[in-house]
This record gives structure tokens, sequence and C-alpha cells, in this order.
């Protein structure tokens, strides 16, 4: 039998354990790509090939490959993520989804008025960008925080963060998957339908469902989705069945379920390994004198930083009070404005996904640059101001 396992807590866990090691691959990445040895390090990044087999055409760089596979197994794990907070966590009903459902709903639209408010006019096709939170270091900030932050407040932010993630899935789909081709949207579908019927008939061959996952992905490749998004399907078409006690043991409510032990298997791989890596090959901007001139002038930074900064905080703050005073929903007990505040500016912390949304707003690399030296300035401003709020500030829940 396997060991124990505290989904949560674990979670938790890993998340704040990686957030340390995603700044050191963040600050890495900017340190050789401002180091003699740039050139070779954008240089592999760019470096392009090409997978051509009967019926498999793939024309991928390194970066792409970091964005679009590796990132696949980040998206799945969030996929998984999202279902277990839909069936057994923060989300499984609706009393207890309703306070971050309507914090996390101010908390996407406030950054992205504040951002269209400062750079709609120049480019208002980054408008979500500063939509996206990043769990792994808002988990670490509040796990720097110790017991300031009540485990009530610490579920709030995750599934505030894990909405966010909705919202955000919801946006590279949508609005960042252009000139789509239907005919290998409808293949698949029809490998969708594939995965419910395998799961109706009991087949449970994980290699078998590997094999589809891939065949989705290859299908959102070339229909002109993004096909990460392959990953977050996967995760949430996992079924929640419960497993006998010779998998494991849920030490939190006694029932371990199919997607709590593949989050348990996946998750260290997708924090500890997939992020840095995302992490290192995205962060890398060669900041000149020239680069940070433009960066301080220009809308687009100025509205990634402060929605991030502003928006984010001011969104879930004012959103939440008003749900509660309305008695539309309950906040987490003993949670006061300062600490609410303080939440939010945690979930002002966008880091990957805003990265990651970055990447696919703007073509040119210029602007991209522009916009992860906003998100990474945004973010590590809305980390200071969290700290200070929780440690100074009179944050600490009752």
């Amino acid at each position: 039998m396997a060991g124990p396992i505290a989904p949560f807590r674990d979670f938790l866990k890993n998340e704040s354990a990686s957030g340390i090691l995603l700044l050191i691959a963040a600050a890495l990445g900017l340190a050789v790509a401002n180091s003699p040895i740039a050139d070779t390090y954008f240089a592999v990044l760019a470096f392009d090939f090409k997978i051509e087999l009967p019926g498999i055409y793939l024309s991928l760089t390194v970066l792409k490959s970091i964005n679009y596979c590796l990132m696949t197994l980040f998206f799945f794990v969030v996929g998984l993520e999202i279902k277990r907070e839909l069936t057994s966590g923060n989300l499984a009903t609706l009393r207890r989804a309703a306070a971050p459902i309507f914090a996390a709903i101010g908390g996407m639209a406030v950054p992205a008025l504040v951002y269209l408010a400062i750079a709609g006019s120049v480019a208002p096709e980054g408008w979500a960008i500063p939509v996206a939170t990043d769990i792994a270091l808002a988990v670490g900030i509040l796990a720097l925080i110790g017991t300031r932050a009540s485990q009530g407040l610490k579920a709030f932010l995750l599934a505030i963060a894990v909405l966010d993630d909705i919202g955000a899935i919801l946006i590279i789909a949508i609005v960042y998957s252009t000139g789509v081709i239907f005919s290998w949207l409808a293949g698949a579908g029809l490998a969708v339908i594939l995965v419910l019927v395998m799961q109706r008939i009991r087949i449970k061959s994980v290699y078998t469902y590997i094999l589809i996952g891939a065949a989705i992905w290859y299908c959102f490749y070339r229909a002109g989705i993004h096909p990460t998004l392959a990953g977050v399907l996967m995760g949430l078409l996992t079924p929640a069945t419960v497993q006998g006690e010779e998998v494991g043991i849920d030490i939190e409510d006694g029932e371990l379920t199919l997607v709590e032990r593949l989050e348990h298997r996946f998750h260290p791989l997708s924090s500890f390994i997939v992020v840095p890596i995302f992490a290192f090959a995205n962060s890398g901007v060669a900041l000149s004198q020239a680069a940070l001139a433009a960066a301080f002038d220009s809308p687009i930074a100025w509205g990634i930083v402060l929605g991030l900064v502003i928006g984010k905080p001011v969104g879930i703050f004012l959103t939440s009070l008003a749900v509660a005073r309305l008695k539309i929903a309950e906040l987490p007990q003993g949670v006061t404005k300062t600490a609410l505040f303080a939440t939010g500016s945690t979930a002002g912390i966008g880091f990957t996904v805003a990265i990651f949304i970055a990447k696919l707003a703007f073509d040119d690399a210029p602007t991209q640059d522009l916009a992860v030296v906003a998100v990474i300035v945004g973010s590590l401003v809305s980390a200071l101001v969290a700290t200070l709020l929780f440690r100074f500030g009179g944050a600490k829940t009752r």
C-alpha cells in the first residue's frame, strides 16, 4: 500500500517549495541573457527543427518545445487541480465557492480594465496579461507569512488562483487561438469522445490515455489552438473515482480519488522541473539601458504593472466586501480588511501564466520582452506589498 496522501497540504507544500526554485530559475535566465554567453542562450532557444512522419508534421524551436510540450504537463496538473477543487475542494459546493468565484471575477476584470485604460489605445491585445495569478509564488508568499495567514485564507487564495487559471485557459482558447481549422478541431472532439467511451467501458491503460492525449495535442496544434490546452482537457476528463486503500489513503477526508492520486504523482514533476525550465527560458530578457528606458516610458509596461499591483488587490477586495455585505457569500472566518487586501496583493503575482499569455498576446520579440519585464516588476512589487501588509500592516487573520 502506498503512503498516506494529504492533497491540500501536499499541494501547498509543493507550490511553496517550487516558488523558490521558480525565482532562482527566472533570475538565472535574466543573468544569462545579460552575460557574455547571451548569444548562445538565445541561439539555443531559437534553434528550429521539424518532425515529418507519415500523417505528422511539426515545426518547432527549442523555446516552442518548452512552451508547447513541457507546459502541457503543467496545464495537465492545472486541470487536475481544477477537477479536485470542483469535486472535493473549495469549489465543491456553491456555498463554499461563492466568495472565491466573485473575488476571482473582480480580480480578473479590474486588472484588465486598468490595462485598457492605460494601454488600450496602443496595444489592446495585452489586456489579459495582468489577469493571471501564479499559484506557486502566491502560495510561497503565504508560506513565508506562516501563521499570520489562516488556513481558511490560504484556501481562499488557492481557490481564487484556480479560478484565475480557468479564466486564463478560456482566454487562451478563445482570444489567442486564430485561424482555427475546424477539421482538426473535429478530430480533437472525436478523441475526447473516445476517452469518455473508454472510461465508460472501464479501460484503465495509462499508456492508451497518454496516446489519445497526444492525439488531442496534435489536433489542437494543427487546428490553430494552443496545444497545451490538451493537458487541461485531459486533467478535467480524469474521473474522480475513489481508489482502494491498497493504492493509498487520503488522510484529509478518508477518500483518495484518481484525480488526487495523479496530482500527487505529477505535481512535483511539474513544479520542480517543468515550471523552472519555463521560467529560465522565458524570463531571459536583455536589460540594456535603452530597453529599461523604453519600458519606463511604455504604456504597455505601466498597464501590466499597475494592473497587477493595483488592479488585482482592488478588484478582489471590493468584490469580496460587496458580496459579503450583500450576504451573497461568506468570507473566510476571522479575515480582516487588511488581510483581504493583502491576499489580493498576493494574487497580483502573475509570473508564469502572465508571461505565457504575454508570449501569445504580442508577436514581435521587443514587445514580448517589454511585457515580460513588466510582469516581473509587477509581480515583485505585489509580493513586496503583500509581505509588508501581512507582517507590519496588521493583516493577521483573527
